[in-house]
C-alpha cells in the first residue's frame, strides 16, 4: 500500500515538472498562454503556415502536444489563465 501511494506522489511530482519545464520552454518562445482565447490557440495549432510563423513548425510531435495543451489549458478564457507581466 505505502508503494502505491509513493508511485502515486512521484507521479504527480514528474507531471508537476513537466508543466513548469513547458512553461518555461512557452517563455523562451515568447508564446504567453493569456495573450490568446483558446479558439485562437486552436487555430494556431491547426495551420501549418501559423505554425511557422510561430518557429513551432520544427517541433517534435510530442512536445508540440504538450505545448497546445499548456497553451489552451491557460488560454486568456480559461478557467486558470496565465497573463504575462501578472
Amino acid at each position: 500500500m505505502k508503494k502505491f501511494f509513493l508511485s502515486l506522489i512521484s507521479i504527480g511530482i514528474i507531471t508537476n515538472l513537466s508543466a513548469n519545464s513547458i512553461a518555461t520552454f512557452a517563455q523562451q518562445l515568447n508564446l504567453y498562454p493569456g495573450t490568446k482565447a483558446t479558439v485562437q490557440w486552436e487555430r494556431v495549432f491547426s495551420s501549418k503556415r501559423r505554425l511557422k510563423r510561430y518557429g513551432l513548425d520544427r517541433l517534435a510531435y510530442d512536445k508540440l502536444v504538450r505545448l497546445k495543451y499548456y497553451l489552451i489549458e491557460h488560454a486568456a478564457d480559461s478557467k486558470q489563465p496565465i497573463v504575462p507581466g501578472l
